[in-house]
């Protein structure tokens, strides 16, 4: 667990895949105004070889232990209103990279239920924000070549952006490159992940 040196800020052990444990958390933290689901695991393997026990794994928790969070949190995020959700999903929520297939299957799905979190809280003071970072410097890029903004200078982007009222949020110049893309053609996104995947 990290430490802060600022005396206002608490940490809590959580396992978003234990319901008990968030149970616990929300009863603890009923004042939340902002809630960030950042969460998240990322297993190697492509849709036809990998391990399906990886592929669940990444399911269950940027998934179904995001929902839950989403779910325990809602009733406290409307009572206390001006409130915020925030997702972090990824880019290849928009097209998936083969070699992290089940990542990316579940990261789609999370941005699709971010979604309709959106619609559902929308007259409810609550604004859902979806956050699709290409790639930053933490432990899960660990060793990649790619150079890749620090996870300091990203939360700092996001956390503006959000004050900023922007919904849906490209924190950093990679994920940007690969949005533009897709959102010009998703062909384009598609291809750069197919030569990535291939080496081309």
């Amino acid at each position: 667990m990290s430490k802060f040196e600022d005396g206002r800020v608490i940490t809590l052990k959580l396992d978003i895949t234990q319901e008990a444990e968030i149970k616990k958390v929300a009863s603890q933290t009923t004042d939340t105004q902002i809630l960030i689901n950042n969460a998240g695991v990322l297993s190697a393997g492509s849709i036809l070889n990998g391990a399906i026990t990886s592929i669940e794994k990444d399911m269950n928790v940027n998934y179904y232990g995001t929902i839950k969070m989403m779910q325990s949190f809602a009733p406290i995020l409307e009572s206390n209103t001006p409130a915020r959700m925030v997702n972090i999903t990824s880019i290849v929520a928009y097209s998936p990279l083969p070699s992290i297939a089940g990542y990316s299957a579940s990261k789609a799905a999370l941005l699709s239920a971010t979604y309709s979190a959106r619609i559902e809280l929308a007259k409810k003071g609550v604004t859902v924000h979806a956050v699709n970072p290409g790639a930053i410097d933490t432990d899960m890029n660990k060793g990649s070549d790619w150079d890749m903004p620090s996870s300091d200078s990203v939360a700092k982007v996001i956390l503006d952006k959000i004050e900023q009222e922007e919904l849906d949020i490209i924190p950093e110049d990679i994920g940007i490159e690969m949005f533009s893309a897709w959102k010009d053609d998703p062909k384009k996104l598609a291809d750069m992940f197919h030569k990535l995947y291939h080496g081309e």
